[in-house]
């Protein structure tokens, strides 16, 4: 059995406790994951367990290794095939149905764009995403509504896709080692205009046949090289609308240290990361890393987040770490922990949003295992990250990832001393410097940039330039640094709030306010002064927790427990009860939304 692919291109340098306190990475000039890693590993552990996936019905499947590489060579074969080519940006809303891992393998073998998207679309966004980035070609689940969309989108468009269909679950292909969950025999007729990917796929894969003997890796103009873009993922549009971020081929290899140092995935054990796979997060932790570190993805395929479902399944899956968004941590700890059997979990992890220290607290108490935190971004691996050898700052992000040199900057572009907000940024690398440089976007001033960061925002040479440039990568989100290095998340740049002439972070009044037993859910945002005297105020949107009803007093209460806990200027002048957020698709407060909605009613 070879465990150990990832050393292929890590170098680590080991303290006197066996602790990484440095790496480098390094990345083949024509690497490309799909070959040099699925590939690899179904030759040599042909039956390592890759995959294992089950849905909420009861159904379940799993994949070896050596299945994935041959079902991601039928795929590549099958969608070439149908005219899908090198370069080609191809939309991808396949839920958590095991079709998206050798889809995407698919894609990347034929050195086509891979374009993830939540089936949680409208025809609205749809367009937008169709016409920016120019797609030819979607395969996309039949269960749902989404496909209405994609056809309507399609017709407003009046672009001619090819699109490809999946019915959702594990197919059974006949002949081959597996036992799933869906007969192709009970497979209905895709809708008019749609090709049967799961057919496609079932009429060309070669069970017994060695790995590439359906889809042999391209040659000459074909081939595929790390610096060749593979990844193309649309923002959530917390502020603006929707920017396309773009990553290489050399993308895969910056998530080792995200599976290593931050999730501590097991090679024996079984990683579990609550994402739908329109998500970035999804290839976060569902995917390369985890695949690197030659450990098994753990899917549990379901359409409505139950807490008590997903505990269950980490008992049944015997799961050994897990890593999910502070909004699930916060539904799993209003449950009764106790009542399952976590004791195969033995590393969990937490990003997505700032962790709040309560939800920190309440997990560590009931399970004795330390949340880590880690803060990236969709243009980046994990920026900021608590490693699982040092110890947790609840509600710190954790410390700079050697894999980046990380900086907070003033607005002037000076270093931010200890205690003083300033943005985070990540400086260009230099390869004399680092070793694992790759080249640069336009409008950077530098060379290089390191592994794991994007190479820019595709089509739009002017919002890369106002990201890259001083030699760094800007991310537009502030932090304050303590006297350890550690990282303390205040906002993003355009959240901040200034009033009475205090600056003041959305996150640190939210976390205080979290802390309320009344509350479930907030968002701190400015709101124009109702007397007219403060310009902006402070102003806490709530949803209440069950058993709380909205009235003046309670709104007392609260801001009252504000002023007890934090400065007093901090404290919301205005708190609004409303049932739900509004929210981006991927869930993330839309806090310039009320803003808005707020500086619409102060005009009126």
């Amino acid at each position: 059995m070879t465990v150990g692919l990832h050393a292929d291109y890590l170098t680590e340098t080991l303290d006197s406790d066996g602790h990484p306190s440095d790496f480098t990475l390094t990345c083949p000039p024509d690497f490309n994951f799909a070959y040099d890693v699925v590939d690899r590993l179904g030759r040599e552990t042909p039956q390592r367990r890759a995959l294992r996936w089950c849905d909420d019905e009861g159904s379940s499947a799993e994949f070896s290794f050596a299945d994935v590489a041959r079902l991601s060579d039928a795929a590549a074969a099958f969608l070439a095939r149908e005219g899908v080519r090198k370069g080609d940006r191809v939309l991808v809303i396949l839920k958590r149905h095991p079709q998206f891992w050798w889809t995407i393998l698919g894609l990347h073998k034929i050195g086509a764009i891979a374009i993830p998207a939540t089936n949680l679309l409208k025809a609205y966004d749809l367009v937008f995403r169709l016409n920016e980035a120019h797609v030819s070609a979607i395969v996309c689940t039949m269960t749902g509504e989404v496909a209405d969309e994609v056809d309507e989108a399609e017709r407003e468009t009046g672009l001619t896709l090819t699109k490809f269909g999946i019915h959702g679950g594990a197919p059974r292909f006949d002949g081959g080692p597996l036992t799933h969950a869906v007969d192709t025999s009970e497979r209905g007729e895709l809708r008019p205009g749609w090709t049967d990917f799961d057919a496609g796929v079932e009429n060309l894969i070669t069970w017994n046949a060695p790995i590439g003997t359906t889809w042999t890796r391209p040659q000459g103009d074909e081939a595929t090289t790390s610096a060749d873009p593979m990844l193309l993922y649309f923002t959530s549009g917390t502020t603006a609308q929707p920017k396309m971020v773009l990553h290489d081929f050399s993308y895969p290899i910056g998530h080792i240290p995200t599976a290593k140092y931050w999730q501590r995935v097991d090679p024996e054990g079984l990683h579990l990361t609550v994402s739908e796979t329109g998500w970035a997060k999804a290839v976060w932790g569902k995917l390369y890393g985890q695949w690197l570190m030659e450990t098994c993805v753990d899917v549990f395929d379901f359409d409505r987040f139950d807490p008590e479902r997903l505990l269950a399944h980490l008992a049944e899956a015997k799961v050994t770490s897990f890593c999910a968004a502070p909004t699930v941590y916060r539904f799993l700890v209003k449950s009764d922990l106790s009542s399952y059997d976590l004791s195969s979990l033995q590393h969990a992890t937490i990003a997505g949003e700032a962790m709040n220290p309560v939800v920190y607290e309440t997990f560590r108490e009931r399970t004795g295992i330390e949340l880590k935190e880690a803060f990236g971004q969709t243009e980046s691996t994990p920026i900021v990250v608590t490693p699982w050898w040092k110890p947790t700052k609840a509600g710190s992000m954790g410390l700079p990832s050697p894999a980046y040199q990380v900086a907070l900057l003033n607005a002037d572009g000076s270093i931010a001393p200890p205690g003083v907000e300033g943005e985070i940024c990540v400086r260009a690398a230099s390869p004399l410097e680092s070793g694992h440089g790759v080249s640069g976007p336009d409008g950077l001033n530098s060379p290089a940039r390191p592994i794991g960061l994007f190479l820019g925002y595709a089509d739009d040479p002017v919002t890369t330039a106002s990201a890259w440039h001083d030699g760094y990568y800007h991310t537009r989100d502030l932090a304050v640094a303590d006297e350890d290095g550690y990282f303390w998340y205040v906002g993003r740049t355009d959240d901040m709030i200034k009033t009475s002439g205090y600056r003041v972070g959305p996150f640190e009044v939210e976390s205080v306010v979290m802390a309320h037993p009344a509350v479930v859910e907030c968002a701190i945002t400015a709101a124009p002064d109702p007397q007219g005297i403060r310009g902006t105020v402070i102003k806490a949107t709530i949803v209440p927790a069950s058993g709380y009803s909205p009235s003046p007093e309670l709104a007392r209460d609260i801001q009252n427990f504000v002023k007890q806990e934090t400065a007093p200027y901090k404290y919301p002048r205005i708190v609004e009860f409303v049932e739900t957020m509004p929210v981006t698709i991927s869930g993330k407060i839309r806090r310039v939304e009320i803003r808005q909605r707020d500086e619409l009613s102060a005009v009126g």
